[in-house]
């Protein structure tokens, strides 16, 4: 029985998982290799890391994971977890079973994308989430933001300082009176006819085609596409889960753990902001949670 098993080995997993084999903790991280930031080029923003691979980072992370003996990563998804005497049981897709006294659970969300052609292959590229890890790449370019759900309109706000702005509303989002506002002091063109198609080489995004035939050229489209868990994992063990304004994310305390002993979580899945650094401070403060907790069991504290 391992004492920590972290399922999961993007920012957050992999951070955890350091201070627990710093800690000499046994600690195993199964990892299913979907992290959310793979269709990313860059990573940005990341102290130390900007404008390198994502996966470059999380290479020579789980490099020097392993450099330290108590440490293991298996590459497998786990698809069914239950508490048992002294910890959980965690079932693999491939067959076979791992024991451990504790989980960091840092699984990550999906996105579940506008239904609008042409913005599944240009994900991550120049339709994007966050104007703070690639907005500077797209400056001084007339950019535009897809309305997703009601929060839409102040993600609006933001985006004027890397670029001229137009706010597609989809027929859906309207912007309230206050809204307007705001929009005319940023300078924020709206688009009330539907965006139906983006336009250009793909990933490159030359302009997007409305209902309506006309033509706006932009050259980067922010979107927040609503978030659900990557796994059913948490729901599993009976985790206790907020609303955000994207999707549904693990409850959790300062420290990462979760509504269930014995679990914690941390990364994307249990923060409604999301953010590579915020992941991986999150994981170092789960890995510290989960290791403090495992001395107060055998203290008796």
């Amino acid at each position: 029985m391992f004492d920590v098993i972290v399922i999961g080995g993007s920012f957050a997993g992999l951070s955890a998982a350091l201070q627990l084999a710093r800690a000499r903790q046994n600690v195993l991280v199964i990892d299913a290799g979907l992290p959310r930031n793979r269709f990313a080029d860059e990573a940005h923003g990341f102290l130390g890391q900007d404008g390198r691979a994502p996966a470059a980072i999380m290479r020579d992370a789980r490099h020097q994971l392993c450099r330290y003996s108590t440490a293991e990563i298996l590459s497998g998804q786990v698809v069914g977890a239950q508490a048992v005497a002294g910890g959980f049981s965690l079932h693999l897709a491939a067959g076979g079973e791992r024991l451990a006294r504790r989980l960091v659970l840092a699984t990550g969300v999906a996105d579940d994308l506008p239904a609008v052609p042409g913005i599944q292959e240009r994900w991550g590229s120049t339709v994007l989430h966050c104007p703070y890890c690639h907005g500077y790449e797209v400056r001084d370019e007339p950019l535009g933001v897809l309305a997703a759900h009601p929060m839409s309109p102040h993600q609006v706000l933001l985006i004027p300082d890397w670029g001229p702005t137009t706010y597609f509303t989809q027929g859906e989002y309207d912007p309230e009176a206050a809204d307007m506002l705001a929009f005319e002091a940023r300078r924020v063109s709206v688009e009330r006819t539907p965006v139906v198609e983006l336009l250009g080489d793909a990933p490159a995004l030359e302009g997007v085609r409305l209902a309506d035939g006309r033509i706006v050229k932009v050259a980067a489209l922010f979107t927040a596409p609503r978030t659900k868990p990557a796994t059913p994992l948490a729901e599993l063990l009976g985790c206790e889960h907020e609303e955000g304004p994207t999707g549904p994310y693990v409850k959790v305390d300062p420290w990462g753990a979760t509504s269930v002993p014995g679990v914690w979580a941390a990364g994307d899945s249990a923060n409604p902001m999301h953010n590579a650094t915020l992941a991986s401070a999150a994981g170092v403060l789960a890995g510290i949670g989960a290791h403090q907790a495992g001395v107060r069991s055998a203290t008796g504290g």
